[in-house]
């Protein structure tokens, strides 16, 4: 949720963040009613209650006499300050929903617009070539015997797949290269729960417009987690953390899980766009003036992945209207991949301010005075998507693939898959 004081005192950037984004600005004025609404309830309530307390010690000071008719006129006051006190809970509530749905204040510079108004701010690398007509991932994944999609679709249905073999053993390599990275970067290792509650993600911001794409368990109340970014979030929720040795940092082990709703026909071949993959998920907490320095570092952790990798890239400045609610700037780096001739999302990086922190209540202690509300910042540092981008771009005219040598130590120092059909 957006600052209510920053509401209040300058709607006119709430507003100028929604047009960016390409919402409604109308909403801020709405806001505004509702937050209206919701003090003057809460006043009238806390002054309801002061008279109750102030006549509560009138009864018990007053003569017997004089009791009975001042017990019924504390009845009456009790009736009345309940009333009250509804009243204000139902108009917090609604200023809750009106304000929820503003997405977080975007960070200046961050380019307005839509998918496609982005800003390249680099490529890395340069794109790779071949002497021969190169494969795409998936047939390569089937030379190599290390991805199945009929048996996974036979399994599971559309958009599911068995990695084995070397395919497996790829991706448990990647995993566990960024799970080293990740602790020589003074991460906490975490394997995170991949069912949570409902408060919890609302409170990271993902039941908004793209609610479509979370799988739901009614029976339970509980929600599948797309990224481990909604468990990390939570982890903290309702406490005051220590950050005085410096941000707080997770990284989080999961699997994932996404409906792809509105994709149909996009991405069906192959492991590109799937209901089911494995992340490991960078996760920061930390001051909020020191959470634009940090998303630089989670974007400087995540290029020493694609350089180890031998991957070609170029990391790019999303659009505020393809942002997601909770973030208020995001940097993607995308890979080349051969086949397609163009650049494809590996990873994306969130500076998420403080938005996710003032719904969850996740607070800190700045120079041990009073509390104030944590910055929250996620970013991808693997994830299975990155095999497509491996196997085609280290791919050989006999369909094996050359091992980047930063995952050899993981495979026992394999160099090449070899084809075994």
């Amino acid at each position: 949720m957006i600052d209510s004081t920053l509401l209040r005192a300058d709607p006119d950037v709430v507003r100028a963040s929604l047009v960016a984004r390409g919402d409604d600005p109308s909403v801020v004025d709405a806001a505004l009613t509702a937050d209206q609404a919701r003090r003057d309830a809460i006043s009238a309530f806390e002054k309801l209650r002061a008279e109750q307390n102030a006549h509560g010690k009138l009864v018990a000071a007053a003569p017997k006499e004089e009791k009975a008719t001042l017990v019924a006129a504390a009845q009456d006051l009790s009736e009345r300050v309940k009333a009250a006190e509804k009243l204000a809970s139902e108009a917090d509530e609604e200023f809750t929903r009106v304000a929820g749905s503003i997405g977080n204040i975007i960070i200046d510079g961050v380019p307005a617009g839509a998918e496609d108004n982005f800003v390249t701010l680099r490529e890395v690398g340069s794109i790779p070539t071949f002497d021969f007509e190169p494969r795409d991932h998936l047939e390569l994944g089937e030379m190599l015997e290390a991805i199945d999609t009929v048996r996974g679709t036979k399994v599971s249905g559309s958009r599911f797949y068995f990695l084995s073999g070397i395919g497996a053993r790829l991706e448990i390599a990647l995993m566990s290269l960024a799970l080293d990275r990740a602790l020589a970067a003074g991460f906490t290792p975490l394997i995170t729960p991949t069912l949570v509650s409902p408060a919890i993600m609302q409170g990271t911001g993902f039941l908004g417009a793209h609610s479509d794409e979370i799988y739901y368990l009614p029976a339970d109340d509980l929600y599948l987690t797309g990224t481990s970014e909604v468990a990390l979030a939570g982890f903290h929720a309702d406490e005051i953390i220590d950050l005085a040795a410096g941000p707080k940092r997770y990284a989080g082990w999961s699997t994932c899980y996404r409906r792809e709703a509105g994709s149909y026909g996009k991405d069906t071949r192959g492991i590109l766009r799937v209901h089911q993959f494995n992340k490991l998920e960078m996760f920061s907490y930390c001051s909020p003036a020191e959470a634009e320095a940090e998303h630089d570092r989670l974007v400087a952790w995540q290029e020493e992945m694609m350089s180890l990798l031998g991957l070609s890239y170029r990391v790019i400045d999303v659009a505020a209207g393809d942002l997601g609610s909770s973030a208020a700037r995001k940097f993607d780096i995308e890979a080349w991949i051969p086949t397609q001739g163009t650049f494809r999302e590996l990873t994306s990086t969130s500076n998420c301010t403080t938005y996710q922190a003032r719904r969850l209540n996740i607070r800190h202690r700045p120079d041990g005075g009073s509390t104030e509300t944590v910055a929250t910042l996620n970013g991808t540092l693997a994830t299975t998507r990155w095999l497509v981008a491996i196997l085609e771009t280290h791919q050989n005219a006999d369909g094996s693939v050359t091992i980047p040598e930063a995952l050899r130590p993981y495979l026992g120092g394999l160099a090449v898959a070899e084809p075994l059909s």
